[in-house]
């Protein structure tokens, strides 16, 4: 019989061959629907029902429930988003979506953002039907669209519109935790994801007096939009110990046998390598500037200019960060949200998170379960509007020297396959025991 080790490689290779990029906007976007449809024939064929819809034409999510032993016990969410961020072949080693295998990684957009948990998730639930296996208490499984641009047309669609097909779930497991990182020859340590920065997406406008560009001109938008610009790109936020970071700074302190100082977090994060890049963000509030747009002649000084910020802000920080913020404008410079989402932190504690750790023991016993902070945000952000306690657990061990993280939305992003098949016995023996 087939089993989730198996076909785990061939789900996700099928998943990244179906080209579901975007762009944040549908006209421009590959949309889901593909992947969307594929997904809910793997799990109609071993006797699941699946509830497929759209947002906007070409915008699918599904979700299906698989009956737990329990039914009284509240139900545990899978969930994983079908859509990937554009990649520029000519960037590339190998076509992006190919699906290619080479030098034991799967290569492809999507293999780590997220199309290999799907593969994952899929594989397993494949596996339990085709066995008979019913999971301690009822799953229900969530492959999402939009998430890359926030989750408008996805999991907040689904939450806002289908509220009930999320009955009685109280906790959600989905992606970027559970990943490796090494701590000499055979300790790794496991982060496990139970806090995620806010999301917030501004415009900025500026407006001044249209003009002949030959003129003195005090009043000019494209001089007041880019001394904002520059303000905020410049400006370094202060440093913020959250619970969430000062719990995995002691804990990868005692691995790692150093002595951390809480004000001074550099010191132990700079000892871990690529992932630093992602972890130095979880300290502080950042805002970086992304895209600018003004005038439409070089004689003529447009009468308004604009840009976008890419604003993240730590729980219990958005007051503050906005503050900060509304003082780095220019005089006439205003602000909007594009997308604003909440920062969420949970503890690293509780049953499930006992069943995380025991499954990462069990396959790897040089295993650290650490919890950590995303620096970015995830669908979890959706599901927490119905009270869904989130983790990120998509659990990978890691050639100590791959640069994980810049594999998120980089060039030649790519997972090893015996990761994805090491993801899936974790997954197994975590939802077996959650």
């Amino acid at each position: 019989m087939t089993t989730a080790e198996d076909e785990v490689v061939d789900l996700c290779r099928d998943l990244i061959r179906i080209d579901t990029t975007n762009t944040g906007d549908t006209a421009t976007s590959k949309g889901e629907r593909v992947a969307a449809e594929y997904v809910a024939e793997k799990l109609s064929e071993v006797g699941l029902d699946v509830f497929l819809t759209e947002s906007e034409p070409g915008r699918a999510s599904l979700v299906t429930r698989i009956e737990g032993a329990d039914r009284d016990r509240p139900a545990l969410l899978l969930h994983g988003h079908l859509d990937v961020v554009p990649a520029d072949r000519s960037e590339w080693t190998v076509d992006p979506f190919a699906g290619e295998i080479r030098d034991g990684y799967l290569w492809g957009r999507g293999a780590v953002d997220m199309k290999d948990m799907d593969a994952m998730i899929l594989a397993l639930v494949r596996q339990w039907q085709r066995t008979g296996t019913k999971p301690p208490r009822d799953i229900v499984v969530a492959f999402l669209a939009d998430e890359e641009a926030g989750g408008l047309l996805g999991a907040h669609h689904l939450v806002d519109n289908h509220p009930e097909l999320f009955e009685g779930v109280t906790e959600g497991v989905s992606e970027v935790g559970g990943f490796s990182v090494s701590i000499g020859e055979s300790d790794r340590l496991y982060l496990i994801e139970t806090a995620q920065k806010g999301l917030g997406w501004m415009k900025l406008t500026a407006k001044g007096r249209a003009g002949h560009g030959s003129m003195v001109a005090g009043d000019n938008a494209v001089t007041a939009l880019a001394e904002s610009v520059a303000a905020i790109g410049r400006y370094e936020f202060p440093l913020v110990m959250t619970d969430t970071v000062a719990s995995f700074l002691t804990e990868a302190g005692r691995v790692l046998g150093i002595e951390v100082d809480l004000a001074d977090p550099e010191r132990t994060i700079a000892k871990l390598g690529p992932v630093a890049r992602l972890l130095s963000a979880t300290t502080r509030n950042t805002a970086n500037p992304t895209m600018l747009q003004g005038g439409y002649k070089a004689n003529v000084i447009p009468g308004s200019a604009h840009a976008v910020v890419d604003g993240r802000f730590l729980p219990g920080q958005q007051e503050a960060f906005e503050e900060v913020i509304d003082g780095l404008l220019a005089d006439g410079v205003t602000r909007e949200w594009i997308t604003c989402q909440p920062a969420l932190e949970t503890t690293f504690d509780g049953d499930l998170v006992a069943a995380m750790s025991d499954a990462l023991r069990a396959e790897d016993p040089g295993a650290h379960p650490v919890p950590y902070m995303l620096s970015a945000g995830t669908d979890a952000k959706a599901f927490a509007k119905l009270g869904i306690r989130g983790f990120g657990f998509a659990p990978l061990m890691l050639p100590a020297d791959l640069d994980f993280a810049g594999l998120f939305h980089g060039v030649d992003e790519r997972v090893p396959l015996d990761a994805l098949r090491f993801g899936v016995r974790v997954l197994d023996r975590f939802v077996s025991n959650a």
